[in-house]
């Protein structure tokens, strides 16, 4: 099982040196397999799909702060002996990027921000059924009903759930206390990093205006708009938006060593 500063992370192509690597951080509760197949696996790159700490199959207990994931991530990046990398997050991923991007902007070559904001409130309704050990699978149930387009499968927001599940309550809802003290709005200029934006033209977690005010704020950035998909764009739309990112990541410039 490979691992990297007691991470776990899925490798692919990471032999391929010609090509930067690309780190997939997942969302708050989630963990590598957030990540379809069409993104894991993506054609002639080189990926790291971890799980955060806490989470999935990794050790820790996770954390109630983006910074202190931000730690993690980058002592996971020198573990693995990589000077810079692409981060593409995933709602929480997307802040724990932008905040590495923001604090580290020599080791981050380019971000990809799918359903993620500036600033990520979480409804009180969640974050109260979270603190409750006794209601989480409630909370869940929440998130899974405000994160995907009302025309995705039955079987597709199941998945999640179960997955969701699998995560500590402790662990889950330290994630949503982290999401929502996250606030960068005033730092986004201090980014100039190429960046994707990709958000659900039906998501209500990160609503369009959110990856708007991204794209407006960072320098060289552009939005991508993922139609009949909500939060979970990736698990929605696997293949539209392995294209889009491939699109984006393939021109980017990369020295062996850099």
């Amino acid at each position: 099982m490979p691992t990297a500063a007691g991470l776990y992370y899925f490798g692919h192509e990471v032999d391929n040196l010609s090509r930067p690597p690309v780190v997939l951080i997942h969302g708050a509760g989630g963990h590598h397999l957030y990540w379809p197949p069409q993104i894991r696996r993506l054609h002639n790159h080189r990926v790291y799909a971890l799980d955060l700490p806490g989470h999935g199959k990794s050790e820790g207990i996770g954390h109630h702060a983006i910074d202190d994931y931000v730690t993690e991530v980058m002592v996971f990046i020198k573990a693995l002996k990589l000077n810079s990398v692409i981060l593409v997050g995933h709602s929480m991923g997307g802040a724990i990027a932008l905040s590495a991007a923001v604090r580290f902007p020599k080791r981050v070559l380019a971000l990809g921000l799918l359903g993620s904001a500036a600033r990520l409130r979480v409804s009180p309704i969640i974050l109260q059924r979270a603190s409750d050990p006794a209601k989480i699978a409630e909370a869940i149930r929440l998130v899974i009903d405000l994160s995907f387009a009302p025309q995705s499968s039955a079987r597709l927001r199941e998945l999640a759930a179960q997955r969701m599940a699998e995560t500590r309550p402790a662990v889950l809802y330290g994630d949503f206390l982290a999401c929502d003290d996250f606030n960068i709005t005033d730092q986004l200029s201090r980014i100039s990093t190429p960046t994707i934006i990709l958000c659900g033209a039906e998501d209500k977690m990160t609503p369009i205006k959110d990856s708007e005010f991204l794209r407006d704020h960072i320098t060289s950035a552009r939005l991508e708009i993922v139609s009949d998909a909500g939060h979970m764009l990736m698990l929605e739309q696997p293949d539209l938006v392995a294209e889009v990112l491939a699109d984006f990541l393939d021109p980017i410039v990369y020295r062996p060593g850099r």
